[in-house]
């Protein structure tokens, strides 16, 4: 049985598909790559082709799906399009990519089924036209972000409307090391 590490390195492994895809797109791989897998419920970083940290995520509760509408988690190569909330204290909740100055726990609906927006945002952008670019499969205009949840007691459980979802220290020690342009390769 592979190890993550060994499976990144087989030919259907995540650097696999994304060096494939970047030749069909006609760009290069970026050096610091996150891949997310829907099944298993895990993100894994990657910085120069070596494994530097697995975390569980959450991801949607709906089936995969890029097209609009669908609150289904997109697959494909994506690109980290923006990185927000830099210095923000862990928990912050954020409306329309602004932190309120208010902490999950401060909000009357915190222990409901809403899943708030928290801590950082790293705003995702499809790479591949007419899958997860343009028209009505746009990850970007979908507003599909990796991001902090007030429920981190459910994260592994598919509970998003589609964003991939962290504890919120773990989406602090990923944003501290990833930058804008980084690929996020997301699959089944």
């Amino acid at each position: 049985m592979p190890t993550v590490k060994d499976e990144f390195f087989t030919m259907d492994s995540p650097m696999e598909r994304v060096t494939k895809t970047c030749l069909r797109l006609g760009i290069k791989p970026a050096a610091r790559i996150i891949a997310v897998r829907l099944g298993p419920s895990t993100l894994q970083f990657f910085h120069a082709g070596k494994l530097v940290k697995s975390y569980a995520v959450s991801t949607s509760k709906r089936p995969p799906s890029n097209v609009k509408d669908s609150l289904g988690t997109p697959r494909g190569l994506h690109e980290i399009a923006e990185r927000i909330g830099e210095g923000q204290p862990p928990g912050m909740v954020f409306k329309s990519r602004v932190p309120t100055g208010k902490h999950f726990s401060e909000f009357a609906d915190a222990d409901t089924n809403t899943n708030f927006i928290t801590t950082r945002i790293l705003w995702l952008r499809g790479l591949e036209p007419g899958v997860n670019r343009g028209g009505n499969v746009d990850t970007y205009d979908r507003y599909v972000y990796i991001h902090g949840t007030n429920h981190e007691d459910r994260i592994g459980a598919q509970m998003s409307a589609g964003c991939v979802l962290m504890r919120n220290h773990d989406i602090i020690e990923l944003y501290d090391q990833v930058r804008t342009g980084d690929q996020v390769l997301i699959t089944d």
